[in-house]
């Protein structure tokens, strides 16, 4: 009996031997393993944001008065609004945002002045450009805040009997990038792996290796758990390499702890090594592996919740979501990463991973077996 396991464990080392040379002996696969996960998490990172750091905004002051100087002020003074823009009449609000030079327009009527100063409702128009809607509203929210603080600053205003105070948590100064890269951990290493685990039987037979395989001592089984181990561990690898750049090259501090995280990952990529291989085994050769690759990832990284909430979903897709594994794996790793939750708290969590992996694991076992006969 001990002799039989040992036997089958050095054929297993052997076979996930094989796949990691089919992988790494070629140059140009070692560098699509490492450099794309670092340079996305970089690109996501500084790209993929909403914070306001550079607002430009245009002006038309038809009052030019005291107040709307004062005013004005206040918003140049937050170091994010810069103005592009001194308007003279009301159609050159149309052009500036027309030509996208300037994100809004801040229009002082000619009695702004007058309406203030005799204790009046003073309007003021701010209008946007909603071709970008998410960073339109938080100007205009930011417009507000300044405004607000510019009537509490008025002479005899009168104060709010309530205040509110406000604090985050979890993401103190609410920044996009605590929101996106931890998710990244998860969305990114999952194409990896789909698509080194969806290529790895299709590569066989497109190289002709694959009727070798008939030949050998190794059952399905065996075959299936070779090449499922070493795309899980590349996967966990490029998990780690992008943990890395969050938490050392932005700064995003980790509250949770680390082996919470990866037991999370390690089920969630046992979940997509199994689609992966699914792939694979119904795939005649590599192109047709990448297509249906591709068509599948689309849906799964945009029902995930990495860019919008799953709740501003329509009802159907976010039914949908049910089954897409990374929608639990952001989830996840927001939860473990930034709120410190621990594995009995995200349980539900690991889940679907679990079903997942209990449907295309045996579903690529049977296929793989289909093309064995």
């Amino acid at each position: 009996m001990l002799s039989a396991l040992l036997d089958t464990l050095r054929r297993l080392v052997n076979l996930c031997r094989k796949e990691f040379l089919a992988v790494l002996q070629d140059p140009a696969s070692r560098v699509v393993l490492v450099v794309p996960a670092i340079l996305q998490s970089l690109l996501f990172g500084y790209g993929a944001t909403f914070d306001l750091t550079d607002v430009p905004y245009a002006v038309l002051d038809q009052s030019r008065g005291e107040a709307s100087t004062r005013l004005l002020a206040h918003l140049d003074g937050t170091g994010v609004f810069q103005r592009v823009a001194t308007l003279q009449a009301p159609r050159q609000m149309a052009e500036v945002i027309d030509a996208g030079d300037a994100l809004l327009v801040l229009h002082f009527p000619p009695d702004f002045e007058r309406r203030l100063s005799a204790g009046q409702p003073a309007p003021l128009q701010l209008i946007l450009d909603g071709r970008n809607s998410t960073t339109a509203g938080n100007a205009a929210a930011q417009v507000r805040a300044v405004v607000a603080a510019f009537n509490a600053a008025l002479p005899g205003a009168a104060r709010p009997p309530v205040t509110v105070a406000s604090r985050a948590w979890f993401n103190p100064n609410l920044e996009t990038r605590w929101n996106i890269m931890p998710g990244l951990i998860a969305s990114l290493s999952m194409i990896q792996v789909m698509m080194l685990a969806a290529l790895s039987v299709a590569r066989e037979r497109e190289q002709g290796t694959f009727d070798q395989l008939l030949v050998t001592p190794y059952t399905p089984r065996m075959l299936l758990v070779g090449k499922a181990l070493p795309s899980m561990l590349i996967g966990l690898l490029q998990s780690s390499l992008i943990l890395l750049v969050a938490r050392f090259w932005f700064g995003v501090p980790m509250v949770g702890s680390a082996w919470t995280l990866y037991a999370g990952l390690l089920l969630f990529t046992l979940a997509v090594v199994g689609t992966g291989l699914s792939i694979s085994a119904l795939s005649a050769n590599m192109q047709q592996a990448m297509l249906y690759t591709f068509v599948l990832l689309m849906p799964l990284v945009l029902l995930s919740g990495l860019a919008t909430p799953v709740r501003n979903m329509p009802e159907g897709f976010q039914i949908a979501t049910y089954a897409n594994p990374l929608r639990f794996a952001i989830d996840l790793v927001r939860r473990v990463y930034l709120e410190g939750a621990t594995l009995a708290q995200v349980w539900q969590d690991l889940v679907p991973f679990f079903c997942v992996a209990a449907v295309t694991l045996p579903l690529a076992g049977w296929l793989f077996r289909r093309r064995l006969v």
